[in-house]
């Protein structure tokens, strides 16, 4: 199956990241490389470029795809989270600017052997990492409803999370789960049709909320969001695309705490804490995509772009 993923608010990342010829960029989120494509586009023989992915398909696609860009290229197969470690080992210590794109690319989710989709029967797997130990079908069947209700209203913000699990844990008891399918269908059978809205899918929120659990994404981004900024250059910008709400918290809270980390009580006349500020959000609000790519891209719609910039030094 050809990696194929279409990358979201293209144009507005690279007005962010204005990438020089001679700079040094990473892509700690790699996919099939639309966003690679495009950054190293704009970069010459100096210029240096780093992308990461959990996912042996998407690097080997982006390799082939990025192959005749001139500039000194870098793929490291592993976790965005492990990015600090693995670039400072290749004598990348500094980036010019960075991207992470989260989320799941169009082919993992249409390629249905990959268990992410509600909308393809396929094996229960949904692991980024095809060679990490946790799959979808360990948790859907070993569990227990507890857990499964805490992931479905955290991670998934699942309103019927209680009767979700109940359903799902009855059915196991006759019968594991081994397939997509028939976690969908069970998950329908528990939501009220009355509850559906808008279209929806009644297993939307459970599936995300499962592949977010199986791949640990939010402890992951709340490590890669500081360590991210701390390998920017001076006026280095990192660029974030984010597609659920729990996601987006993270990188605004880490950007904002970053811009002002004074931590003295508020009566204080002066800072005690000695801490200053690493840069500045170029986003104060969130960077929503056009209409157009919405209706282009149905899979744009929930996405949130954030910017924040290192400080420069003078």
């Amino acid at each position: 199956m050809e990696y194929n993923h279409t990358p979201v608010m293209l144009e507005e990342t690279l007005a962010f990241l204005a990438p020089r010829e001679d700079g040094i960029y990473i892509d700690g989120t790699l996919g099939g490389g639309g966003h690679a494509a495009e950054i190293c586009g704009r970069l010459g023989r100096g210029g240096v470029f780093a992308g990461i992915d959990l996912d042996r398909d998407a690097m080997r696609a982006a390799e082939a795809r990025l192959a005749g860009f001139p500039c000194e290229k870098i793929f490291i197969q592993g976790n965005y989270a492990d990015a600090k470690e693995e670039l400072k080992a290749r004598g990348i210590g500094r980036a010019d600017g960075a991207l992470l794109d989260l989320g799941v690319s169009s082919f993992q989710l249409d390629n249905a052997k990959r268990g992410f989709s509600y909308m393809r029967d396929g094996p229960l797997d949904m692991r980024m990492d095809a060679e990490s130990a946790l799959t979808a079908a360990d948790v859907v069947n070993t569990w227990s409803g507890e857990e499964l209700t805490r992931i479905f209203r955290r991670y998934g913000e699942e309103r019927w999370a209680v009767r979700i699990s109940a359903f799902i844990v009855k059915r196991r008891a006759a019968k594991l789960f081994t397939t997509t399918g028939d976690l969908s269908e069970t998950i329908k059978a528990a939501v009220p049709a009355a509850a559906v809205k808008d279209g929806r899918h009644p297993a939307k929120r459970c599936f995300q909320a499962i592949r977010i659990a199986v791949n640990d994404e939010l402890a992951e981004l709340e490590a890669a969001a500081d360590d991210f900024i701390d390998l920017l250059s001076p006026g280095g910008r990192l660029c974030v695309i984010t597609f659920h709400s729990l996601e987006d918290r993270i990188v605004k809270n880490t950007f904002f705490r970053r811009e002002f980390p004074c931590t003295c009580p508020g009566g204080f006349p002066v800072c005690v804490c000695g801490k200053t500020s690493d840069g500045k959000r170029v986003t104060k609000k969130p960077v929503l995509p056009s209409s157009e790519e919405s209706r282009r891209n149905p899979r744009a719609r929930s996405a949130k772009l954030r910017v924040f910039e290192k400080k420069d030094i003078f």
